[in-house]
């Protein structure tokens, strides 16, 4: 699905973009792949397995997101970077589709800009736009403070846990944390 372009200002004063991914960007989006798995342990994958990323697989991805029914990728660009990334995905089965799943990414160096917080307004909206959608959901690793305190400013609440989810290099075991934000908590009361 492709999205409407969305310049915002930043914390610094710069411009950021949020727009569907172009095949401009795959050379910049292979780097921030390595780049963002590099910066923090909350990244599920790890800088050394990014080589499975081809242009021609970003290139297909891309195409691919774009033009789904279900699924919108969106890039973050600041001074012509990718900075971020954040995407949904409509689930398709009938008994699953009152759900969608996001997920965002953000390197370190943008942090602290305001850009999360547009990312997550831009899926929400996409979420709203949605017939029959009820939920918003997200899994996040333990110990990713930074980010539970966005999502739960985004609305959304930990439901659920998966025991040792992740387990680090050195061995260490991590549980991952599920998030729901309900598209219309007022029904709920």
């Amino acid at each position: 699905m492709l999205i409407q372009d969305v310049s915002f200002p930043l914390r610094d004063g710069r411009t950021a973009l949020l727009r569907s991914p172009l095949p401009e960007d795959v050379p910049g989006t292979l780097e921030y792949l390595v780049k963002s798995a590099g910066e923090t342990e909350f990244i599920v994958r790890y800088p050394e397995e990014c080589g499975k990323y081809t242009p021609e697989g970003e290139l297909a991805l891309f195409e691919r997101k774009n033009a789904s029914p279900n699924e919108a990728m969106i890039v973050c660009l600041v001074d012509g970077k990718i900075a971020g990334n954040c995407e949904i995905v409509f689930y398709n089965q009938i008994k699953y589709r009152h759900r969608a799943t996001v997920a965002i990414a953000l390197l370190r160096e943008y942090w602290n800009l305001g850009i999360g917080t547009r990312m997550f307004q831009e899926l929400i909206r996409i979420a709203q736009e949605r017939e029959g959608l009820l939920q918003m959901e997200l899994d996040f690793s333990e110990g990713n403070s930074r980010a539970r305190a966005l999502y739960e400013k985004m609305g959304f609440r930990i439901t659920g846990v998966k025991p040792d989810a992740l387990r680090l290099k050195d061995g260490t075991l991590r549980n991952e944390y599920m998030m729901v934000r309900k598209m219309h908590p007022e029904k709920e009361a």
